[in-house]
């Protein structure tokens, strides 16, 4: 099922997911609360033994058939932190069920990626990963809560997005952005923060 049905059915549909994300967002961590350090930050050796360092971090992704866009492979790979060596792969191949509706993107692809994670508890639960990067926006999303934390919040994982594109929001555009990278004070840096109008970071960009 890849296309939008009847025009009333999918505003309904919009109307109930746009409330499903609402509640779930009251449930989104802005602020670092995990134990662990990362393994190049751990100066002091007795504090990061208390605390522990970042082992395991995963990625997932889903791709699609250019024949069938209903069909799609989800994958979860999980690097070791820090050799940066693949330590397990997990992969289903699924038939979409949901629609692609722009700023609901994790309503198709969410329920399938936490799949994959439940399937990595059962079967190599030593490599479950304790930070996850998810190809889609987090924060940086017209409704402030895109896939990258929507899985985070129901998998109880912090996440990080990385979006392909870029949502125009508070004030940020591709030629904001533009004039940000191509500014004199950022021309050596290795990433900037994206910073709004506000005044709010919704990201970077590297």
């Amino acid at each position: 099922m890849d296309k939008v049905g009847d025009s009333s059915d999918t505003a309904l549909q919009k109307q109930e997911w746009a409330r499903t994300k609402d509640v779930l967002r009251t449930r989104l961590v802005l602020q670092d609360d995990f134990g662990w350090s990362l393994p190049s930050m751990s100066s002091d050796s007795d504090q990061s033994d208390a605390g522990g360092k970042l082992k395991y971090i995963g990625g997932v992704d889903i791709s699609f058939l250019k024949e069938d866009p209903s069909t799609a492979c989800a994958s979860v790979v999980v690097l070791d932190a820090e050799t940066m060596e693949v330590v397990h792969e997990e992969s289903d191949v699924v038939r979409m069920q949901v629609p692609y509706v722009p700023g609901f993107l994790a309503f198709r692809e969410a329920p399938i990626l936490l799949g994959l994670l439940e399937k990595m508890k059962t079967n190599a639960q030593h490599f479950y990963p304790q930070l996850l990067m998810v190809d889609g926006n987090g924060l940086l999303h017209p409704r402030g809560f895109g896939l990258a934390c929507h899985l985070g919040v129901l998998a109880d994982l912090p996440t990080i997005g990385v979006g392909k594109n870029l949502h125009h929001v508070d004030g940020l555009n591709q030629s904001e952005v533009r004039r940000q990278l191509e500014a004199k004070e950022n021309c050596n840096k290795e990433y900037i923060s994206l910073t709004g109008q506000s005044g709010t970071t919704w990201g970077a960009v590297y």
